[in-house]
Formats: C-alpha cells, sequence, structure tokens
C-alpha cells in the first residue's frame, strides 16, 4: 500500500476490492458462509441493477458475499478505496490522525470519519503478541492520562483534584529496539500489574523503576533491575527505563497534541494504535506502506458495530456481540 496515495486502489473502487481480496484471500476467495472455495464466481459491478463491485457468489450455499464480510469494512456505505485511503493516512502520521482532519481530507462526515478510525485502531489491535523471551531486556513502567473530574470542595467552588486518584491508568511493556503493548488497567494493584505483565515473557531480563509493586513480581523474570528516579538515578549500566518513557512521549503529545480528549471506555483502542505504530516504525524495517499493508490484514475477524463504539449506557458494550 503507497504511502503516497497515487496507487489505483486509492481511486478506483474495483481495483481496491482486488487488493483487499489479494492481502485477505491469498489462496483465492473464501464463502463467509459456509466456507466453501471451489464453486466460486464472480458478479460483474452493475450500477443499473444495484450489482456492486467485489460481489461473489458461491455455488455450494447459493449466497452472495464480499471480501468485507467479517471485517472492519462490514456493512460500511463507504467505499473501499475510501477506507484504504483512510488506512494509509492513519499509520504513516507518527502521532495520530483526529477525526476532523480525517473527514476534510477524505471528503466525509464528521461521523463516518469518527466511526472508520475507531475500526481502524480494532485492527491494529493484537492482545496475543507476548514480548521479550531468549533472554532479551524488556522494560515496563506505568503512566497516567487524563485528570480527575472537577468536584465541588469544601463550599470553595468547582476545582480539579490533584494527584492520579482519578486519571486513566496505564502500564507499558516494551522490548529494547523492539515492540510495545500498552495496557489500560483499574489501578496499580498487584492483581492488575500481573494481568498487565502477561504481555511479557518471563525468559526476559526486566527493567523497571522502583515501584513496590514490581519487587515480587521482578522475581518471576531472569533478573531485575530497578533505577531510583527518586534518587535521582536514571541510568545504572544497562538499567534504564528510557526506552518505554519515549513510548510515553510520543503517546501523550498525541493524545494532547491531536485527539485532546479520550473517553476510558475508548482508551483502549488508542492504545493499540500507538503500539501498533511504534512496534511497526522505520527502525524496524517498516515504512509507511508495509505499515498500512500490516494494518490491512488484521481487518480480518474484527467486527466492530456503532453501536458498540458509541454505547452511553453503563455496561453496553459489554452486552453487543460481535
Amino acid at each position: 500500500m503507497a504511502s503516497a496515495l497515487s496507487d489505483p486502489y486509492f481511486h478506483n473502487e474495483e481495483a481496491a476490492y482486488a487488493h483487499v481480496e489479494a492481502r485477505l484471500w491469498p489462496t483465492g476467495p473464501i464463502c463467509p458462509h459456509c466456507g466453501g472455495v471451489d464453486r466460486i464466481t464472480a458478479v460483474k459491478p452493475n450500477p443499473e441493477k444495484r450489482i456492486r463491485a467485489g460481489l461473489k457468489r458461491c455455488g455450494d450455499c447459493k449466497k452472495q458475499f464480499t471480501v468485507k464480510v467479517g471485517t472492519v469494512f462490514e456493512q460500511s456505505h463507504i467505499a473501499l478505496n475510501i477506507w484504504l485511503q483512510a488506512i494509509a493516512l492513519i499509520c504513516s502520521s507518527k502521532k495520530g490522525m483526529s477525526s476532523n482532519q480525517l473527514a476534510r481530507i477524505l471528503g466525509v462526515s464528521l461521523k463516518a470519519a469518527w466511526f472508520m478510525s475507531h475500526r481502524i485502531r480494532e485492527a491494529m489491535a493484537d492482545d496475543s503478541v507476548i514480548l521479550g523471551g531468549g533472554g532479551g531486556s524488556i522494560e515496563v513502567d506505568e503512566t497516567f492520562l487524563g485528570n480527575e473530574p472537577n468536584t465541588f470542595i469544601n463550599g470553595k467552588g468547582w476545582r480539579t483534584k490533584r494527584g492520579t486518584a482519578g486519571m486513566q491508568k496505564i502500564v507499558t511493556v516494551v522490548e529494547r529496539q523492539g515492540r510495545a503493548r500498552s495496557i489500560h488497567v483499574k489501578s496499580l494493584r498487584k492483581d492488575e500489574i500481573v494481568r498487565a505483565l502477561g504481555a511479557a515473557d518471563r525468559d526476559s531480563h526486566l527493567n523497571t523503576d522502583s515501584a513496590q509493586h514490581y519487587r515480587r513480581l521482578g522475581l518471576e523474570f531472569l533478573s531485575h533491575e530497578m533505577v531510583d528516579h527518586g534518587a535521582r538515578e536514571y541510568v545504572r549500566g544497562d538499567a534504564h527505563t528510557n526506552t518505554v518513557e519515549g513510548t510515553f512521549s510520543i503517546f501523550k503529545r498525541g493524545m494532547k497534541g491531536v485527539y485532546q480528549h479520550c473517553a476510558e471506555k475508548h482508551l483502549h483502542r488508542y492504545l493499540a494504535e500507538f503500539d501498533f505504530r511504534y512496534s511497526n516504525r522505520v527502525a524496524l524495517g517498516v515504512d509507511d506502506a508495509k505499515r498500512a499493508d500490516n494494518a490491512l490484514k488484521g481487518v480480518a475477524g474484527k467486527r466492530l458495530t456503532y453501536q458498540r463504539v458509541s454505547a452511553r449506557r453503563p455496561g453496553a458494550e459489554a452486552r453487543v456481540v460481535w
């Protein structure tokens, strides 16, 4: 996928279908209804008869489908070539791209751009990745995003509480010269830290700051080195957390400078976006074109409905199934 948006599949919907099919069906079309592969025929597009581009027909179950079924593109009325443009734009922007800017560039509504960006972030997510292993070094640290909601304090009016109690908490695991994975946790209690460290292979050398919640868990790794930031110690030989601090810098510049606000229920998707770009960066041999191609390969099996993204009632997202 070209970052310059010059290839035909960015401007022609039939070419876009052919491009996506080549990525998701490398061995040929597969019917999402019955799993058939042998008796699938292409239906020629015909706008007068409302036959859309990319339509296929399965001779086994007699049903029609496109490559969009079962992906983040399903049931979207936006042309597939516009989707590919959105993926390329978001993947090539180091600190993200706001829905307003995406809407202006693509010529779609703000609501459509917002929903597209969330679907693309869903495609970028990979909860199965395990970092480290093989005796390599990893770094783990936590950061905080947002502020405590304004509260009426001591009859003196609305004030913003200080501290981290009401802030969104994030634990990030980073391989040195490698990938990153960030997990939104409810608190920094032991059980939440254990859940976050599920992304770390124990056959690794662990580097953290001197926070108490890492001390006992560090015994599970090959070694555990800590630096004491409170004593202005930031590097001691190979012991440091500068790599993970660098990921936080990029993440916060994007969240504060580009997105500006993030509801807590959407935070995991923004984390997936920044983790994806960090894990597919130029230093690892991944350019803009390859990065967008990797995101496209992640669209399958991640059906995301509008109700799931925009639900307002407590617990509503959990009740919506894929």
